[in-house]
């Protein structure tokens, strides 16, 4: 890998391995221990616990953030993506591109479903190969949808 993509990966990782550090979680995401570090970490600092307006502040401030922590991290452990593979391989191949971002390493791709998944590493020139090929359905499924780390960001809207 030379350094171009070394810092490329680097860069799309950098969300992942802040929220890893902050729940000390090494190698493989654990549901079951990732839960137990998730309740200790929100009774430490809720911000009920502290009666100085600074920490109390600075408390809610950890708070949100463990908390969006531990949604984005379950949300990309091997045990959520494994039990919705067949709802992601339904949608990636059922389903067609109806809208897509891409900021900073980041793709965020919004299918016909009604589901949107973010893919992390997915570089410029990747996503402007996107954009202009042929068909963004089959580029896509060949070169993004199963190649890089995803995460359903949004479900699909029940319609009544």
């Amino acid at each position: 890998m030379n350094s171009f993509a070394a810092n490329l990966k680097k860069a799309s990782m950098k969300r992942i391995n802040e929220y890893k550090k902050l729940f000390e979680v090494e190698g493989a995401i654990s549901l079951k221990e990732l839960k137990t570090t998730y309740r200790g970490l929100v009774k430490q600092w809720h911000p009920d616990k502290f009666q100085d307006e600074a920490k109390k502040e600075e408390a809610g401030i950890v708070s949100t953030k463990i908390i969006d922590g531990y949604h984005f991290l379950v949300s990309i452990a091997p045990e959520t993506k494994e039990a919705s593979l067949e709802e992601y391989a339904n949608t990636i191949t059922k389903a067609q591109v109806a809208d897509f971002k891409h900021k900073s390493m980041l793709l965020e791709v919004s299918f016909t479903d009604g589901t949107t998944y973010e893919y992390f590493g997915v570089n410029h020139k990747l996503f402007n190969k996107f954009v202009n090929s042929k068909s963004m359905n089959n580029f896509g499924r060949r070169n993004i949808f199963n190649s890089f780390l995803y995460r359903k960001s949004k479900k699909a809207s029940i319609e009544v």
